[in-house]
């Protein structure tokens, strides 16, 4: 099956009931690294504005979202998000003093010396996890993939600072 049809059946399998509309509108992001399988993010985006977000977001098995923060610009303050897990397992990783030989994920060899922050949470089905502005983070979901839903202030995907100069979340 391919890449796509994968992850479309996560959504669906989910047990939330979601609009062909909303399947057809999927974000593949592979952050320019050209290996979206290992290091990629699904969403489907019910609403940015200038006062709230609200995504639903998909990761394959053991699926990685690269380390990165929202920061803070001027007198906007960078984006605070919660995530909740709804299906799946999923590991957080935040700023602290763990190490990196605490962790349960596998960080992606390719571009391991960009993944720098090992605190994890891990998320299971109605746990949740609030991230505040300016907080470098990244997560993996375990072997069964994992759908979060993302309650946040307004996304703007263009300001995000990902710790890995090669990634590009919005092409030019």
């Amino acid at each position: 099956m391919n890449y796509q049809k994968r992850v479309r059946q996560l959504f669906e399998q989910s047990g939330f009931i979601f609009s062909d509309k909303e399947l057809q509108s999927i974000d593949f992001a592979d952050f320019g690294l050209g290996n979206i399988e290992e290091e990629g993010l699904n969403l489907i985006v019910y609403i940015n504005n200038d006062r709230y977000c609200a995504k639903e977001m998909v990761l394959l098995p053991y699926q990685t979202c690269p380390e990165h923060l929202h920061p803070t610009i001027g007198e906007r303050l960078g984006k605070q998000e919660t995530f909740r897990c709804r299906w799946g397992k999923v590991y957080l990783y935040v700023e602290g003093n763990n190490q990196k030989e605490t962790i349960r994920s596998t960080i992606p060899k390719k571009n391991e010396q960009f993944y720098t922050v090992y605190t994890e949470i891990e998320l299971l089905p109605g746990q949740q996890y609030t991230i505040d502005p300016d907080t470098k983070h990244w997560f993996q979901a375990a072997a069964t993939g994992a759908v979060i839903s993302e309650f946040s202030s307004p996304s703007d995907d263009a300001s995000d600072i990902f710790t890995n100069p090669s990634i590009q979340r919005v092409i030019q």
